[in-house]
């Protein structure tokens, strides 16, 4: 099933630096069309059930603490291929290993705190978007 949406969080460190404004700028000019957004703190509990795939792995505990650490910008991208052209868009999730002008490489302090969460699958995406946003909170 391919869709045109992708879903994307501002993580907590890139909130704290300030680089929201610098980060939906990129995304306004590679073409998105922000479907929906909204800025808020995650729960450790809601934190967890977003990340509920990732339970059984070593670092599900520090995840959730760290996307529980402070506010977030959600949001739902739309775009033609909005999921490849968005992970493409952020680079790789180490950012020393992120191509130039990439989100991650501009603005992520490390592989944890990565600045931007994105979308792996159109699955996933609808998944994600549905998780943060009724249906009445897109535009």
């Amino acid at each position: 099933m391919t869709t045109n949406i992708t879903f994307t969080m501002v993580k907590p460190d890139a909130v704290e630096a300030n680089n929201i404004g610098p980060i939906l700028a990129k995304i306004n000019q590679a073409g998105f069309k922000i479907e929906a957004m909204k800025y808020m703190r995650l729960s450790k509990e809601q934190a967890g059930q977003f990340y509920i795939i990732h339970k059984d792995r070593p670092f599900y505990g520090e995840l959730v603490e760290y996307m529980s650490s402070g506010p977030i910008v959600a949001a739902v991208l739309s775009k033609s291929n909005a999921v490849a052209d968005y992970r493409k868009l952020i680079g790789a999730t180490d950012p020393s290993k992120a191509e130039e002008g990439t989100i991650r490489k501009l603005f992520a302090k490390s592989i944890a705190a990565n600045a931007v969460h994105g979308s792996d699958s159109d699955e996933n995406a609808q998944i994600e978007a549905d998780f943060f946003f009724s249906k009445l909170e897109r535009f």
